[in-house]
C-alpha cells in the first residue's frame, strides 16, 4: 500500500510486528468499531477469518514474513511491541539511532511521557475520538475510547497476553497449529 514514490525518495520504514493472538482479539474488537468492515460474527468466527487470511487488509502472516525477510534492509527497523511495552526507553533508543538522531535527556523523557499508553489514551488524535461516528461507533466495543487496555504488566493487564482472556484452549491449540504451519 506505500506509495511508488516511498522507494523513489529512499525512505525509512519502522515496522512493527506483535504477538499474532493479541492482534487477533485487539482486531476483533477493531472490526465491530469500524462500520466499513462486516460484522466480524463471534471471536470463534473471527478467528477462522483471520486464521484464513480473509480479514481486512490481507493476510497477517503474509504481511509479518514479509517485512520480516526484508529485515536486514538498511532502510528497515524491524521492533517488536511487546519489547516497547516492556522498555520504551530501550526501544526509542533504538529508533533514534536508526534515524541518526541524539536528543537531550529532557527531551527523551518527553518522548516517553507522551508516547505512554495513559497520555496517548487522552489524544484524540491517537484514540479515534475525532472519527465521526458514522464511521467508527466507539459505542459498540465494550471497550471505550479505542484504546482499550495498555499497561505495562504482561497479561495481568491484558496488553501483552490479552488473548488467554479471550481464546479457550482449543482455540489456543488450533491457533497454535495453525501459525506453526504458516510461520
Amino acid at each position: 500500500l506505500l506509495p511508488a514514490s516511498f522507494q523513489d525518495k529512499d525512505c525509512k520504514i519502522i515496522y512493527m510486528a506483535r504477538n499474532a493472538k493479541d492482534v487477533v482479539v485487539s482486531y476483533y474488537y477493531f472490526y465491530q468499531m469500524v462500520k466499513i468492515h462486516p460484522d466480524p460474527g463471534t471471536l470463534s468466527e473471527f478467528l477462522e477469518t483471520f486464521m484464513s487470511g480473509k480479514a481486512a487488509y490481507g493476510s497477517w502472516y503474509d504481511h509479518v514474513q514479509g517485512w520480516w525477510e526484508k529485515r536486514q534492509e538498511k532502510r528497515l527497523l524491524y521492533l517488536f511491541y511487546e519489547d516497547m511495552k516492556k522498555d520504551p526507553r530501550q526501544e526509542v533508543q533504538k529508533i533514534l539511532q536508526f534515524l541518526g538522531k541524539e536528543v537531550a535527556e529532557e527531551t527523551m523523557a518527553r518522548i516517553l511521557h507522551h508516547t505512554s499508553f495513559q497520555q496517548m489514551k487522552k489524544n484524540p488524535a491517537a484514540n479515534y475520538e475525532t472519527m465521526p461516528t458514522t464511521l467508527m461507533d466507539h459505542s459498540l466495543s465494550p471497550f471505550i475510547p479505542f484504546m482499550r487496555k495498555g499497561g505495562v504488566q504482561p497479561a495481568a493487564d491484558g496488553t501483552i497476553g490479552d488473548w488467554k482472556n479471550h481464546f479457550t484452549v482449543a482455540q489456543n491449540e488450533c491457533f497454535n497449529q495453525h501459525y506453526q504451519q504458516h510461520m
